[in-house]
């Protein structure tokens, strides 16, 4: 009889938009998580494995965003984006920690070291520096950046992602994205001090 009623009660979940589902989530119903993971687990997942490049390394970054966003009863605001859009946001910052934790356990930057064996020793520590300046600049100004503008641009410079793969993983029409993602570099720019060039 219990497994009925749950059935029953999921067919009923599965009607509501995502934002009425936070609600539920949020007074700790399992059932309304459970279709909040159904609806976007394999988003997460493309995003985790276009970051990560590891099957393995992708599903424990997924696992461990959703387990977060359970224990932290989603605190989801509608004023920052899609619930879709908030998740993959999440699960971008858990593979990010993921690569962090790997470079501490490796003791290296798997990820430099190909290119800081392109440049000549005596050069080398200057190079790095100068590109540690430009990163962290970078990601100052990505702070500055509206949520959804950033979030398109991470999605396609770091997650790798196509204007149009960005659009059906944040369920945006494809020209929101592209304007979204046209005003951020244009403020990137601004405030990287780099010219805009002339309106035509």
């Amino acid at each position: 009889m219990r497994r009925s009623s749950d059935r029953i009660r999921g067919r009923r979940l599965r009607l509501l938009a995502d934002d009425d589902l936070i609600g539920h989530v949020r007074e700790g119903e399992a059932l309304a998580f459970e279709v909040i993971f159904d609806r976007h687990a394999a988003a997460a997942f493309s995003l985790a494995y276009r970051m990560c490049g590891r099957r393995s390394l992708a599903e424990d970054v997924v696992q461990e965003a959703f387990v977060s966003l359970w224990r932290t009863g989603m605190p989801y605001e509608r004023s920052r984006g899609s619930v879709r859009a908030w998740v993959l946001g999440v699960v971008r910052n858990k593979a990010v920690d993921a690569f962090r934790r790997e470079t501490v356990r490796t003791g290296r930057d798997v990820h430099d070291e190909t290119a800081a064996e392109q440049i000549p020793g005596r050069e080398r520590t200057d190079a790095e520096v100068e590109r540690r300046d430009d990163a962290r600049r970078l990601r100052g100004a990505l702070q500055g950046l509206p949520s959804e503008q950033r979030h398109v641009i991470e999605l396609a410079y770091f997650g790798g992602f196509t204007q149009n793969q960005i659009a059906d993983l944040l369920e945006l029409p494809a020209g929101t994205v592209k304007g979204r993602m046209r005003l951020g570099l244009q403020k990137l720019r601004l405030s990287l001090g780099e010219p805009m060039g002339v309106a035509s």
